[in-house]
């Protein structure tokens, strides 16, 4: 009997330079779905899964113009059971496949889904890797094996070293391994950053066909012009505008939040770079060849800022997570238990900071990174909120969100229920930090300088009572023990007048 070899593609691996992809064999076909258990198992942004549909289209396209077979079972074909397993079964049943692989996926569900599969269908299967990542799944387990904690900076350090990126010999390019202190700078008074660059991509038909499901989305957009990179080329077009035009100023202003800016100097890669469009490899490549084209064009930090979101936090996190899978996804350190306030979903609070950065992520799927841990991260810490509601909101309202890397920046990093595998402290903050690093403050609804009273921030009393609350986990933490300091030296009388307008708040946040 000839061999028929079944290969799955998953919507986030759609890299046509896997190995894979390099040699044309009438003898295996490729297998793209859309199915309900993927739109389904967390309410997503509608961009989100429009985004996902079209680059996979786009990505079956390609094979098919490169002479590959193809199967592409679209969201409503009638032939569709909506699962990877009941498509799979039926697939190699009807065309009498004998092999079955598959790339390892990045989430925990569908490894172990995949898993289940090869058991079931009756035929030899196997896996390959994905061939996108710096390192492999256990390779930071085993970096850190035996220790208690997992510092981001050693890691960062060895895998520079172990790839020769910014390296002289076993040293640093410039002596020096870290900029961050450099790259955390508002933006000028009148600064005003470059237009970001975006695409028309007409998918009303996609919305069209996901508009006649019950699928529950979050959300708005233009489907006459969906702006996000669908295809490698734009996301090569994407690469290239921002070496060219963002990462010169990139690390200096990455921390930088202003209203109506939703874009700023960041690269926006990290859809196309999580769907595998485009590599972490060939972006560093370019930053650094961009770097060296120009003397002085492009100063030092930025270019190590940018460097270390790739290749430190982004195989930092995904390390992490397979490392800690699946007992990760259940920590709640703070044992904290309330809902999402309801303005997470509408963008309809009094708060400047809040109602800018939720409507900013709802009108685009996305915020950057200093938007998601120091605004939205921050008051869901501070209002006691699960983390299972955290991770769902971030989860389903950002384009780039798949599990592997946003349950680690969510529950880890942002809500620090892990209890400090991944960051060292909370990154909580009163409304002092919020105005140091953007222009939310000076118009707000609420005072940033009043901690009690009508139109006090809400930051504020909430800050001081999230450590009163759990001075039994924190005291004890050397990077906030100065915080406990200053807040036994102030007043009794102080202290329950900032608790009792907390606990106002947190009973009315709703209203907020």
């Amino acid at each position: 009997m000839p061999t028929k070899t079944l290969r799955l593609v998953l919507g986030d691996q759609l890299n046509i330079n896997h190995s894979w992809f390099s040699v044309v064999d009438d003898t295996i076909t490729y297998v793209v779905m859309e199915i309900r258990t993927e739109t389904d198992y967390a309410t997503h942004h509608i961009q989100k899964v429009v985004g996902f549909f079209a680059a996979m289209r786009s990505f079956a396209f390609e094979l098919i113009a490169k002479n590959h077979q193809v199967i592409y079972i679209k969201l409503n074909d009638e032939d569709n059971l909506q699962s990877f397993q009941s498509n799979i079964r039926q697939i190699v049943l009807q065309n009498k496949f004998t092999h079955f692989e598959y790339q390892w996926p990045d989430e925990y569900r569908l490894d172990q889904q995949l898993k289940n599969i090869c058991q079931s269908i009756g035929i030899p299967s196997s896996a390959v890797d994905s061939e996108h990542f710096f390192t492999t799944r256990d390779e930071l387990g085993h970096f850190f094996n035996g220790k208690k904690t997992f510092l981001l900076e050693s890691f960062y350090r060895a895998l520079r070293r172990k790839h020769g990126v910014l390296m002289e010999g076993d040293q640093p390019l410039s002596g020096k391994w870290n900029y961050d202190g450099e790259n955390r700078r508002k933006l000028p008074k009148n600064h005003k950053p470059i237009a970001p660059l975006v695409f028309k991509n007409d998918v009303s038909s996609i919305f069209q066909e996901i508009k006649s499901t019950d699928i529950k989305t979050i959300g708005t957009f233009n489907p006459i012009n969906f702006f996000w990179p669908i295809s490698r080329a734009q996301s090569l077009q994407l690469l290239d505008f921002f070496v060219t035009e963002c990462l010169p100023l990139f690390g200096s202003y990455q921390d930088a939040m202003s209203p109506n800016e939703w874009s700023l100097y960041h690269s926006r890669l990290s859809f196309s770079m999580n769907l595998k469009l485009i590599s972490p490899q060939e972006v560093i490549d370019k930053a650094i060849k961009e770097w060296r084209k120009i003397p002085n064009k492009i100063e030092f930090n930025q270019l190590e800022g940018f460097v270390r979101q790739i290749i430190g936090w982004r195989e930092y996190m995904r390390g992490i997570y397979w490392a800690r899978m699946p007992e990760y996804a259940n920590m709640n350190f703070f044992n904290n238990q309330k809902k999402l306030p309801v303005w997470f979903w509408t963008g309809k609070t009094k708060m400047n900071c809040l109602r800018d950065t939720i409507n900013q992520s709802l009108e685009y799927a996305y915020a950057h990174h200093i938007q998601r841990l120091m605004i939205t991260g921050n008051f869901a810490l501070l209002a006691g909120t699960h983390p299972d509601a955290v991770d769902s909101w971030y989860l389903g309202i950002y384009i780039d969100a798949i599990e592997w890397v946003e349950i680690t920046n969510t529950r880890g990093m942002s809500q620090f229920a892990d209890g400090g595998i991944v960051g060292t402290k909370p990154y909580v903050s009163s409304a002092s930090y919020i105005d140091k690093m953007s222009d939310y403050c000076g118009s707000c609804f609420y005072n940033k300088g009043l901690k009690t009273g009508e139109k006090s921030c809400p930051f504020n009393s909430l800050y001081w009572n999230f450590f009163d609350k759990n001075e039994d986990k924190l005291a004890k933490n050397a990077r906030i023990g100065m915080m406990y300091n200053v807040w036994r030296k102030m007043q009794p009388e102080a202290r329950a007048e900032i608790l009792a307008q907390a606990n106002y708040y947190l009973e009315n946040v709703n209203e907020l």
